[in-house]
């Protein structure tokens, strides 16, 4: 059994390779292995998103505040607000983030493979950042 204490481990910022805007990251939950799953708490300031990415084993999402945005590869992005379950199916090409007026927390889970749970891509445009919703 592991406790993993409130505010035991510090906040980090999303890297600019990965993020454009502000957005703060929480890890309360990583396991090593043989477990695979992990997961962290994500606040995505207005305007704020990720990279266009795949997860090997899918992602959920669980919206806990705010107004976000998600997009999979040809769709329209849609709107999610606190409540909100997002599933993205393995290798599904996505990303998601905070409306451009309002920040958006969610809760991120994904498990790993082969020590990776992300497949980073290239940064969400503007133009379909903006783009019409669904």
């Amino acid at each position: 059994m592991n406790i993993v204490r409130n505010a035991s481990k510090g906040s980090v910022a999303g890297s600019a390779d990965y993020f454009t805007g502000t957005v703060r990251i929480d890890s309360p939950f990583q396991t090593s292995e043989p477990a695979r799953v992990g997961g962290a708490i994500v606040t995505f300031e207005p305007g704020a998103r990720t990279a266009w990415h795949t997860h090997p084993l899918g992602q959920t999402l669980i919206v806990t505040s705010g107004l976000g945005w998600v997009q999979r590869e040809g769709e329209l992005k849609q709107e999610i607000s606190p409540g909100d379950i997002v599933w993205f199916e393995p290798g599904e090409r996505h990303w998601h983030g905070a409306t451009n007026a309002s920040a958006m927390t969610h809760i991120a889970i994904a498990e790993a493979v082969n020590g990776s749970p992300v497949n980073w891509l290239e940064k969400v445009e503007d133009a379909d950042y903006l783009s019409s919703l669904a």
